[in-house]
């Protein structure tokens, strides 16, 4: 939701902090300290590299470097960023307060991100968003994210508008006297949210008709959308002003921004819920009805203010660099100052220390071990080759005996190359690009240069991967199709590890950064049809391995996939998404089309 208020940006920041502190000590976390601001109400600059501490305040924590958010652990796999400055432009463009929640889910990480954002001279804009990264079998869409709690206790404290309109939790009743103010809110042109309008069905009591259904028809409407019901007598007024954008009956209709009451093509822009589908089923019309608002509201370019708050940056954990987590602290980061702490407080940050080295150990041991699987069998297939077993036969051996090796692994032109002195230690020599472009010429070489994408892991069988290149003559372009969504996968990783991707690859793919590498849209799938998760042996087709750390068993479904080639043989890629949890995106196949409906 984005909405503003009157309130100063101060006291918008303090009223988010205690809502935010009072639902986290509901359920069962710590409650975070407070922000540290000087006597004027102003949160501190964090202080300039070397500059000593300072005596005013009480926090033994060490302050974020500047440009940075501080990471507060309150609970298991509760963590709290909080981070302020001013809007980009300079100081006098403003200032921001921004507070990023991640709390545990069912199948993954629930986030919640509050900004608080304030112009030179202009009102305070509040944005509240809410996302669930998925990490198991199921794949959650921006629909079903519920409204959180925040939204509905932060709403009537902030005194919210929209334009000149009051956001309100539950839907208004409009009497025949209002009707004109509300058709002037509708045409207003600073309106943002949506706005929706609900008739009254005739010979239905208005008081039982708005707390049975229209109540629960709005549930999921809080700071997404207004809403209001018209009584029978403003009903009437209403629809003779407006006549090509009425409402009756018990239907429900949408009013988009920017309605304009003269022109009868413009009325299809506003869809209307008709009251039979309400009343089938409530609760599935609740969605339906909340739909367009969430659109509207994650695809409207924001208010200046709020585009002009800057990346959110963390910075690594401290203690992270600790040989002797007994010993004196180090900061992780040169910008971050030396201060006094407590011996409780080095004694806490030593265990996140020795936690997190734990789990960068097990992360590297796995890293480890499949890229010691796939040395194997790349040294397999070159003893096979070598034999003359291989499919290229001799011809092919004498070619690739004259071609250059260097030292490191083939690298694009978008990552550093590496020395070709002589192979390092651990590394084997793979053969540079052939096609001019940069991009493998055949799976082959895919597959041995897979190590070109940091926040990639291949977890699957490479021998369904390779099988791909006999059937290279119908598809010569699939190794390198699949290295374009490789590219764009580790792209969008590296954004949503920092927390800028905006959604998920494939809103990633509609809406491609500039400087980004481009997959098409149309080739990019969320998920798996409902049939193909129903049937036992298609879905067990799609559990591929991950990490324990994903995965108990050690498997997960993956229904999201790419398109690299059509036809009966259909080559696709599948993958999980982990960004929001290990950091990491897993391949889990590469290989002909699974087992579905179209396939025998």
């Amino acid at each position: 939701m984005t909405v503003t208020t009157a309130l100063p940006h101060a006291d918008a920041v303090a009223l988010a902090d205690e809502q935010l502190a009072s639902w986290l000590k509901r359920e069962g976390c710590d409650e975070p300290p407070p922000a540290l601001r000087g006597p004027t109400g102003q949160p501190f600059a964090a202080p300039a590299p070397g500059a000593p501490p300072d005596p005013s305040t009480s926090s033994t924590a060490p302050a974020p470097g500047p440009g940075f958010a501080e990471r507060l652990r309150l609970g298991d796999r509760v963590l709290l960023d909080r981070d302020h400055g001013p809007l980009r432009g300079g100081a006098g463009a403003g200032r921001y307060d921004r507070r990023r929640l991640r709390t545990p889910a069912a199948h993954g990480t629930q986030q919640l991100t509050v900004t608080v954002a304030t112009a030179a001279g202009g009102p305070t804009w509040l944005r509240l968003e809410a996302e669930t990264h998925s990490t198991g079998s199921g794949v959650r869409t921006p629909c079903r994210v519920p409204v959180p709690e925040l939204a509905r206790t932060l709403l009537p404290l902030l005194d919210a508008t929209d334009g000149p309109t009051a956001v309100r939790l539950a839907p208004r009743v409009i009497t025949a006297d209002e009707v004109d103010a509300l058709i002037d809110e509708l045409c207003d042109p600073e309106r943002r949210l949506p706005t929706v309008v609900a008739s009254v069905p005739v010979n239905l009591p208005l008081d039982h008709w708005v707390e049975d259904v229209v109540g629960p028809l709005c549930h999921q409407l809080p700071g997404l959308a207004t809403a209001y019901v018209l009584d029978p007598v403003a009903r009437a007024g209403f629809n003779i002003a407006l006549e090509y954008h009425t409402v009756y009956g018990g239907a429900v209709r949408t009013y988009l921004p920017e309605v304009d009451p003269a022109s009868r093509q413009d009325s299809a822009r506003h869809p209307v819920l008709a009251r039979g589908r309400i009343e089938q089923d409530l609760r599935r019309a609740a969605g339906l009805l909340a739909r367009e608002p969430r659109r509207l509201a994650a695809d409207q370019p924001l208010p200046r203010p709020l585009a002009s708050v800057p990346v959110l940056r963390v910075p690594a954990p401290q203690l992270r660099r600790a040989a002797d987590p007994a010993g004196p602290v180090e900061p992780a980061t040169p910008a971050t100052p030396a201060r006094s702490a407590a011996s409780a407080d080095l004694t806490e940050l030593a265990a996140l220390a020795r936690e997190e080295q734990q789990d960068r150990a097990e992360q590297q041991a796995r890293a480890d071990e499949l890229e010691q699987v796939r040395h194997t069998l790349r040294l397999e297939r070159h003893d096979r080759r070598d034999r003359g077993q291989g499919r290229e036969g001799h011809d092919g051996r004498e070619a690739r005996e004259a071609r250059p090796r260097t030292g490191g692994r083939a690298l694009t032109g978008r990552h550093c190359t590496t020395s070709a002195a002589g192979p390092a230690v651990g590394q084997h020599p793979v053969v540079p690009p052939v096609d001019g472009f940069g991009k493998p010429g055949n799976f082959t070489e895919l597959i041995s240069r897979l190590g070109e994408f940091p926040l990639l892991t291949f977890t699957g069988d490479q021998k369904a991967t390779l099988a791909l290149d006999e059937l290279q003559r119908t598809g010569a372009g699939w190794a390198r199709l699949a290295w374009d969504g490789l590219t764009a996968l580790q792209e969008y990783a590296e954004a949503a590890v920092r927390g800028t991707a905006g959604g998920d690859f494939k809103q990633w793919c509609e809406h491609t950064p500039e400087g980004c590498h481009r997959f098409p849209p149309r080739k990019a799938v969320r998920g798996e049809s409902r049939t193909v998760f129903s049937h036992t042996k298609w879905k067990r087709e799609r559990m591929l391995p991950v990490p324990e750390c994903v995965d108990a068993s050690r498997r997960a479904f993956m229904g999201a996939h790419l398109r690299i080639g059509g036809g009966r043989t259909a080559p696709r890629l599948h993958y999980l998404d982990d960004c929001s949890g290990s950091g990491r995106i897993y391949v889990g196949y590469i290989g002909l089309h699974l087992t579905n409906t179209r396939t025998n």
